[in-house]
């Protein structure tokens, strides 16, 4: 088993911790650090509801820019 490093928390991660794991997985990276302690400490229900609203967002906002350059192409 690894050894834990002393600064490391024993908590749960706080909602900024999730969202900041829910964010570097949208890009593939992650420090092993963080994965973890998200696996570890991690209620996996926080990760799968932020994902899906954080995957909403991204939604609204391609359909928001597209609807705008079309808006825009039309004028």
């Amino acid at each position: 088993m690894k050894k834990r490093h002393p600064k490391d928390p024993v908590t749960t991660p706080t909602l900024m911790q999730t969202f900041v794991s829910v964010a570097a997985s949208f890009f593939g990276v992650q420090s092993s650090r963080n994965r973890e302690r998200d696996f570890t400490h991690g209620n996996p229900w926080h990760f799968i509801l932020l994902g899906f609203a954080m995957t909403g967002i991204v939604a609204l906002i391609f359909y928001g820019a597209v609807h705008l350059a079309l808006r825009m192409a039309g004028q």
